[in-house]
């Protein structure tokens, strides 16, 4: 791994460490680095959604409740095997 180094607040050092205690996490590299996971994962969700706004409506058929219901049940697939 490669170190990197990064200056906080002395106020959000210490909200850091009373989080990372309080929700069980051994050291605070470990707690940043799930925080930078869980950011990562909330933007790549957040630029599937805006995708998917961007498309919806693109069609030129009309689309039914029939058609509508099918593309969120595979949307909800495709969601639950990237979002695990």
């Amino acid at each position: 791994m490669i170190p990197v180094t990064i200056k906080l607040e002395n106020n959000f050092l210490q909200t850091i460490e009373r989080t990372r205690k309080k929700h069980n996490y051994m050291t605070k590299t470990e707690f940043i680095r799930q925080a930078i996971r869980d950011k990562i994962k909330e933007l790549e969700k957040e630029e599937t959604l805006k995708n998917v706004e961007r498309l919806f409506g693109a069609s030129k058929h009309k689309t039914t409740d029939e058609d509508l219901h099918r593309a969120r049940e595979r949307l909800v697939k495709v969601y639950e095997e990237k979002f695990k």
